[in-house]
């Protein structure tokens, strides 16, 4: 009995004499084995593993989207479609489609463009004025002659709203410079003459679908006589339908026996179902 009591002592003895881990040694062990450590609420952390190899990549699509301007993107949308013609049906169905708000801000915009072009002093209707101020007139021009279809039926079909870009449109006109070199006026003279076919067309349809008689509570009338004033005359051949329209009661048809074309001379198919030649100027 001596002796194991005594063995069982010297056992624990050398037990005593063993080296024992540290803590440090024990966290060690622990953080290396463990799974991932809980926080309070007990939801699992996870820290992102490093890499030691660093590359560069390109920029995501939306990413480079961010820091390219409209005027680039534009230009960017435009050349896919030409290199790919089929893509240029789904972009403008993709496009929100202009409103006059929008259309008409887009056409002052070029209106400060060719205002910004005049020289300073000198002869602001001279020829050395005009040959400044041309290229960024003629381009107002051009997207005046590209919206105001755009706004007429059949692809506009309320006339509320075709009537309301044609009258905001004839601001611009009116605005335009007249030289002294009558040649020179040949485009402000051809967009007023466009402008005229197209209030014509506008007050055809609304005629023929009965609403006529809006065009006399709008103060279409009166506005248009406006425009024609200041036009000097030009819009002569829109105001007479406007009030033959006006005075029919909205009736398409109401001319009380009388021919259209010979009362007023016009000679553009009114009534008869043709439309409005509408072109480029």
């Amino acid at each position: 009995l001596t002796d194991n009591r005594s063995g069982g002592k010297k056992r624990k003895a050398e037990d005593d004499h063993e080296p024992r881990p540290s803590i440090d040694s024990d966290m060690d062990h622990q953080m290396g084995s463990s799974p991932p450590s809980t926080i309070g609420n007990g939801q699992r952390t996870h820290k992102k593993p490093r890499s030691n190899v660093v590359q560069g990549r390109p920029l995501p699509l939306s990413r480079l989207f961010e820091s390219v301007d409209s005027n680039t993107l534009k230009t960017i949308l435009q050349t896919m479609c030409d290199r790919h013609p089929e893509l240029a049906k789904e972009v403008s169905e993709l496009a929100p489609r202009p409103t006059v708000v929008s259309a008409l801000d887009t056409l002052r915009n070029y209106e400060t463009a060719y205002r910004s072009a005049f020289p300073y002093g000198g002869n602001s209707t001279g020829d050395y004025a005009h040959n400044r101020v041309r290229p960024a007139l003629m381009e107002l021009l051009d997207a005046l002659s590209d919206y105001t279809p755009h706004f007429l039926p059949p692809n506009e079909s309320q006339a509320s709203v075709s009537l309301t870009f044609l009258d905001g449109a004839m601001e611009f006109i009116h605005q335009l410079p007249s030289w002294e070199n009558p040649l020179h006026n040949h485009p402000k003279q051809m967009a007023y003459e466009e402008m005229a076919k197209a209030w014509i067309l506008v007050i055809q349809e609304a005629a023929k679908r009965g609403a006529g008689i809006s065009l006399q509570y709008g103060g279409w009338e009166t506005k248009l006589a406006k425009h024609n004033e200041l036009s000097g005359g030009r819009m002569e051949l829109a105001v007479t339908q406007m009030r033959q329209t006006v005075a029919w009661g909205g009736d398409s048809n109401g001319n009380n026996g009388r021919s259209q074309r010979s009362s007023t001379g016009f000679g553009f198919g009114m009534h008869s179902g043709a439309g409005v030649p509408v072109r480029t100027w």
